[in-house]
Parts: C-alpha cells; sequence; structure tokens
C-alpha cells in the first residue's frame, strides 16, 4: 500500500485576497544575502511578514466567535487532525446555501460514513472556479444553519470549506459561526484542491501555529490518502 500526500493550503503572498475587515498580506526582506555576508561573514536571508490569522488557508479558535471560548492556543491538536471525508457540493448555487437534505445526499452518493470525532470537508468548487477573480470573496454558497446544525449533530471536531467563509456572504445571521459557537467546534476556511478527495476517506492534518491568545492560526491542511 502506498500513500499520497495532498496540499490542500492555498499559497501566502503578497497582495493576496482577504475580506475587507482583515490586514492585507505584506511580505518583504528583513535582511538580505548581501547584507548579512557583509556583516555576519555568511549569507543568510530572511523575511518579515505580516498577515491577519484568517487571511489564508486557516482554522477557526472558538474564541473568534465566543469571547468566553478557548483561544488557538488552548485548543486540542487533536481537533486538527484524524480521520477525514470530503463530500461533493459543487452543484450548489452560489446564490443559495447548502441544506441539510443537500448534505446527507452528498453523504449518501459518497458511500462513506461520519463517525463521532471525525472531521468534514465540504468541496463547493468555489476555488477552481472563482480564486483570482472579484466574485472570490462575494459570491459563493455557505452552510444553512440547518446543515451546520445536522454536522455538528454528528459530533463533527472540525467543519472545513473551500471557500472564505462556511457562511453565505449574504447571511447575516452567520450561520455556520453560530453553530460553531453553540456546540463548541471548529472551522477551517479557505481550501484548495478539495476536488482530488471528493468522497473519499482519508487523514487530514491542518495543525495551527501555538499563537499566544489567537482568534485563530493560518495551516497548512494536507490530506493523507492511501492508494
Amino acid at each position: 500500500m502506498s500513500q499520497r500526500i495532498i496540499d490542500l493550503s492555498q499559497e501566502i503572498y503578497q497582495g493576496m485576497p482577504v475580506l475587507p475587515l482583515q490586514q492585507q498580506t505584506l511580505i518583504f526582506p528583513n535582511v538580505t544575502h548581501e547584507v548579512s555576508k557583509q556583516k555576519m561573514g555568511f549569507a543568510f536571508a530572511n523575511n518579515n511578514l505580516i498577515f491577519n490569522e484568517h487571511g489564508p488557508t486557516h482554522s477557526d479558535a472558538i474564541y473568534e466567535y465566543d469571547p468566553d471560548g478557548d483561544t488557538i492556543d488552548k485548543m486540542p491538536l487533536e481537533w486538527f487532525f484524524g480521520p477525514a471525508i470530503c463530500l461533493d457540493l459543487s452543484h450548489v448555487s452560489p446564490d443559495s446555501q447548502i441544506t441539510k437534505a443537500q448534505l446527507k445526499d452528498a453523504l449518501l452518493k459518497s458511500e462513506q460514513v461520519i463517525e463521532p470525532g471525525e472531521i468534514v470537508l465540504i468541496h463547493t468548487g468555489h476555488y477552481e472556479r472563482t480564486f483570482g477573480t472579484n466574485e472570490w470573496l462575494t459570491k459563493h454558497t455557505g452552510l444553512s444553519y440547518q446543515a451546520a446544525k445536522w454536522l455538528a449533530e454528528q459530533e463533527v471536531k472540525n467543519i472545513g470549506i473551500d471557500t472564505p467563509s462556511i457562511d453565505h456572504p449574504d447571511d447575516q445571521k452567520y450561520s455556520g459561526h453560530l453553530v460553531c459557537r453553540e456546540y463548541q467546534i471548529t472551522n477551517t476556511e479557505n481550501l484548495c484542491n478539495l476536488d482530488k478527495v471528493i468522497n473519499q476517506r482519508f487523514l487530514y492534518i491542518g495543525l495551527p501555529l501555538k499563537i499566544r491568545g489567537g482568534t485563530g492560526s493560518p495551516i497548512r491542511a494536507v490530506a493523507v490518502v492511501m492508494d
């Protein structure tokens, strides 16, 4: 048996798209090879980075949507890796929310089951269709309250999606995050390449940085698929 590692993480770069209230991503040299060679006698180079915790592919801390919840450094690492499945909801229009019935139908078509404590990723096709366009941040589907609640009731520990948010851009109730607050679970946003793991079972790994008091953290998310 062999294994493949599929990268589910977006690239971090200056000018990457972020939501309006988030810090723009900035990457600039701290020291160049030439300067360090002159000052230290050896050519080192390193950069400085300024970016929002929720700008790149990232997971949310409970604290982001619950002032009494754990910050990212206090959350169990087990929430960010483990058995996972990816459901295909790419047929859902960006103008509507994903319903509970659509999730259940996608699970049935996947021929998989959701076990308590597992991770569910949702492929909407939004990354493939719109990343790099003006519609990336503004025109995507999201979870309805009942759909998110149904996932939480299956005792999933992490809900991932290939859009900037698990909520629809027009959802002023922020239904997905509301359910995450009510059930005290995390979610992972800005994933990519989910088309490569549709209807499959795999090991998901997406560990956060240990940011003291963090409201969330960028992650390097990968799927380990056994062939």
